[in-house]
Formats: structure tokens, C-alpha cells, sequence
């Protein structure tokens, strides 16, 4: 499996991009899952259904299956600090690419999306772990680089980028333990 991130700030257009590649690589025959950081608490489950009654009732996991469909929950007693490794060791490892969406700060290589007008500093000058930069203003970046620059607008640019250097991002969890 091949894994690359999408670091960027609040706003920036990491899910619109990735929303953009994740059929952009289907199209090539590629099996896509996404990872996603959540920084509040939320919730895939309603009160009345069962499971949200099994979790209510204090089950530590609930893992409900359709033919079409299979989706696990975990309640954590106390805060867990899950690191981005964590969350791909639970994905099907039969996947050719994991988008990990969020995790900024992880020692995964990133694409970081980034738009001047959020006013927020680029990580690339500082993140060696940034192997390209997905933005709608190339001209604007703060500092020269080079590192490939790619059209935040252009997921299919982007996945054809992705496809192109794959085995850079092959990903081996015996290197994260």
C-alpha cells in the first residue's frame, strides 16, 4: 500500500482535494481509503439504533456489517492519543493508496495544500517530510523551493503526480512499530 498525507490549515482545500483524486485514482483501477484526523468529538452513530445502544450499554467496540458495508467504533475510556500509524494499521491492507487527511505534524510524506489568502505561514520551508505543494498561487509562494508545485485545482494532475512516484510512497509499518 502506498500512503501519502494532505497537511494544510482549516480551509485550505485538503478535502475538496482529495474528494477530487480519490476518483481520479479509481479510474485507474486503484483502491483508495482515507484516514482523517477529527479534532472535536463526533459521532457515526444515532441514538434509538442498535449499536448506539450497545456503545450506550459500555460495549468497547461495536463493529456492525452489511454486505456492503462494514464500520467498527471504539470507545476509549480516557483520551487516546492515536497516532496516524494507528489508524492505518486498522484500514484493509489490500488497498493500493491510503490519503491521510489532517495529521500535519506526522512523519508521513504530505502534499501540503496551501492558499495564501488564509493567511496562514507555509510548513514546506520547515517540514522535511513535504514532498510537493498542491496551491492556486504558485507565484505567491513565500519561498523559492524544489519541490514540485501542483495545481490545487487539478486532481487529476495531482493523482497522475501520486501514480507517477508511487513507490516513493510505499508505506512499511515495520519502520513505525
Amino acid at each position: 500500500m502506498k500512503v501519502v498525507a494532505f497537511a494544510g490549515f482549516s480551509g485550505s482545500g485538503k478535502t475538496t482535494l482529495v474528494e477530487g483524486i480519490i476518483p481520479e485514482l479509481k479510474r485507474r483501477g486503484l483502491r483508495v481509503s482515507v484516514a482523517k484526523h477529527a479534532h472535536h468529538s463526533f459521532d457515526i452513530d444515532h441514538p434509538g439504533k442498535d449499536t448506539f445502544r450497545h456503545r450506550a450499554a459500555g460495549a468497547f467496540e461495536v463493529v456492525v456489517a452489511s454486505g456492503r458495508r462494514l464500520a467498527l467504533m471504539r470507545e476509549f475510556e480516557q483520551d487516546a492519543q492515536l497516532t496516524v500509524h494507528h489508524l492505518i494499521a486498522e484500514l484493509y491492507d489490500g488497498v493500493d493508496w491510503v490519503l491521510v487527511e489532517g495529521f500535519k505534524d506526522s512523519d508521513l510524506l504530505k502534499i501540503e495544500v496551501w492558499r495564501p489568502e488564509s493567511g496562514q505561514k507555509a510548513r514546506y520551508p520547515d517540514d522535511d517530510f513535504i514532498v510537493a505543494i498542491a496551491t492556486d498561487a504558485p507565484d505567491r509562494l513565500p519561498e523559492a523551493t524544489l519541490r514540485p508545485v501542483l495545481d490545487l485545482n487539478d486532481p487529476g494532475a495531482v493523482a497522475q503526480w501520486l501514480v507517477e512516484n508511487g513507490p516513493r510512497f510505499d508505506y512499511n509499518p515495520e519502520m513505525y512499530g
